[in-house]
């Protein structure tokens, strides 16, 4: 039975434990609160019907009692009465001295008929079930504390032949420095030797940091693959768990683990689930300290002979403890930003390999068209051209069908199967052609590349750019146009229609957000100065001087309306192809790149 079948079956087993353990308790309760339930209903009854044990002498003494009839092991007596008819039950204390009692009675001439029987099974079992079944749940509870204080199903390990990641850095696109980089680790795990006549030291830790969806995960385990070492993967939330102190004895488990398949690689993928900053120690902050301190521990406990090396990623490093990240732990941090012109070309390539591609397909204007995106979107939109392209009946994978994965990826799903007014039909078609029209004549902002007015995903219609270039830096100039852009909508609709809507909803809140960003973040007020405002405390705003709030809001409220004025100005410059582009939009509801430059031509 190989690794990866035992883990499943432990936690199969585990599961089971926990299931039985679960029933268990479910049935206890259920049988507490169905005993209440019943108990309250016939109070009343059984207070008519029971014999107190002093009131049972009395009658016995008064040669009331006419039978008793007892069971063996209980306490509890059916009594019944000289002249009445129902029985009564009483409860005595002890039942060998009332049995010696009941006989002296009837020495004495009373006429008691004194039955025993013996306990049915049923009652024994009963009895045995609710005598064991507390002791059943502790042992049950006991045992899966047990099980997980070790690993358990955590920590799946690739080595050996069925074992070993089979992915190499031929398989990574797109991070070309970040390979060349990285070689050096595959070397430390191949040839230490090699470094230790030099005197140097194999990197205790290195740390992966990006956006979602860049390579992390990829190129850590690249690395195992070309080093051709075992790589033991485990991610940050599967150390914490309800019972305190199993954080901190994972992490034992794992690095003891990693120590006898050494030289290895142990990936924590996710690692600001443990490694966060440490808090006051109150609650469930307690566990996770306790688990970050272990950590810290074994990474300090690395002998020179020992070739671990523990990467770990996250996509929150200002998250993490400032002890992680000094020198002896994780030695080097590496940003894995998102894929350059070339590096999306590359990632296209790989991920259409096993895709059946039209010859129309261009992949390098899909590149081009996919500025910011990460090698995760990337393959998404191949994915969902291969899904579009089989929902259509298409042969191979056409360059219409990556077209319309683009668009549903970064916009939504088209909805043409909404029915839309022809009033509302005429107010996104002058507030895409709006935003069109401005951002033609503003020099910063790329080229349109498709407007529309079917509605996608949330989106009443869009105008989509291209973007051909990948930037680095934003300026002051680019920034203020792109306000402008984004007010375009609103100020067509009140400069043809004397009215405005909701449809500017979003495009009001990402240029306010813009707004504030210049002024509070990038310092680019000519008022306030190159001062950074963000994040600040009350009592660290109050150094720049009284009602600073309110100098910060009429900055970004001044932007704002310059950016509405200058869009204001440009359409009314420009109103009769606001008007051509809208009624064309009217007309055929889409207008794609060719199109719409021949408005200006």
């Amino acid at each position: 039975m190989s690794k990866n079948e035992k883990e499943n079956k432990n936690n199969k087993n585990n599961k089971k434990l926990l299931l039985a353990l679960g029933a268990m308790i479910i049935i206890l309760i259920a049988i507490i609160v169905a005993g209440g339930v019943y108990y309250a209903k016939h109070k009343d009854d059984k207070d008519e019907k029971t014999l107190a044990y002093t009131d049972l002498i009395k009658e016995m003494s008064y040669g009331n009692i006419e039978k008793i009839e007892m069971t063996t092991g209980s306490t509890t007596v059916k009594v019944k009465l000289k002249n009445v008819e129902e029985e009564k039950t009483s409860i005595v204390p002890n039942t060998e001295s009332f049995i010696t009692l009941v006989q002296t009675k009837v020495a004495e001439g009373n006429e008691i008929e004194l039955i025993q029987k013996p306990r049915s099974i049923i009652a024994q079992v009963s009895n045995v079930i609710i005598t064991f079944l507390p002791t059943a749940i502790m042992l049950i509870l006991v045992i899966m504390i047990v099980k997980m204080q070790g690993l358990g199903e955590k920590g799946k390990i690739y080595d050996d032949t069925e074992r070993k990641t089979k992915i190499k850095f031929d398989d990574v696109a797109g991070l070309d420095e970040e390979k060349e980089e990285l070689i050096e680790i595959v070397d430390f795990l191949k040839r230490p030797e090699k470094f230790a006549k030099m005197g140097a030291k194999v990197p205790k830790g290195v740390l992966l940091y990006g956006k979602p969806g860049t390579g992390k995960t990829l190129i850590a385990k690249a690395i195992a693959g070309e080093a051709d070492v075992p790589f033991i993967s485990m991610s940050g939330s599967e150390f914490i768990e309800m019972f305190a102190g199993l954080g901190a004895s994972r992490v034992r488990k794992l690095f003891e683990k990693a120590r006898k398949v050494a030289p290895c690689i142990v990936f924590i993928d996710e690692i600001d689930a443990i490694g966060a900053r440490r808090s006051s120690n109150s609650g469930a902050e307690t566990e996770n300290n306790q688990t970050l301190n272990q950590l810290l521990v074994e990474m300090d406990g690395f002998s020179s002979e020992e070739t671990i090396i523990v990467l770990a990623a996250t996509n929150r490093p200002e998250m993490l403890d400032k002890a992680l990240l000094r020198p002896g732990r994780f030695d080097r941090q590496i940003t894995i930003p998102t894929p350059d012109l070339n590096g999306r070309l590359e990632i296209l390539k790989i991920h259409s390999k096993d895709k059946r591609l039209a010859e129309d397909v261009n992949l390098e204007s899909v590149a081009e068209d996919t500025a910011g995106y990460t090698g995760a979107e990337l393959a998404n939109i191949l994915n969902e051209a291969a899904i579009i392209a089989t929902k259509r009946k298409h042969q191979n994978i056409e360059n219409e069908d990556v077209e319309e994965a683009v668009k549903k990826v970064t916009v939504g799903l088209e909805k043409r199967a909404r029915v839309i007014s022809e009033k509302d039909k005429k107010l996104t078609a002058y507030h895409e052609a709006g935003h069109a029209v401005v951002s033609r004549y503003l020099p910063t902002q790329t080229d349109v590349k498709e407007v529309s007015i079917i509605p996608r995903g949330v989106a009443g219609g869009y105008t989509m750019y291209k973007s051909d270039e990948d930037k680095y830096y934003i300026s002051k100039t680019e920034m203020q146009e792109k306000l402008i852009a984004l007010l375009g909508g609103r100020a067509a609709e009140k400069l043809v229609l004397d009215d405005i809507s909701t449809g500017a909803s979003n495009d009001i809140e990402v240029a306010t957000k813009i707004a504030r960003d210049m002024v509070t973040k990038y310092g680019m007020s000519d008022n306030l100065g190159p001062i950074d405002f963000q994040g600040k405390e009350p009592y660290e705003m109050q150094m720049f001087g009284e009602n600073i709030g309110d100098k910060i809001g009429a900055e970004v409220k001044q932007l704002i309306d310059t950016a509405y004025n200058d869009a204001q100005i440009l359409l009314n410059q420009h109103r009769d192809k606001l008007d051509a582009i809208a009624l064309t939009l009217l007309e055929k509801e889409k207008i794609n790149e060719q199109d719409f430059k021949r408005f200006f031509d």
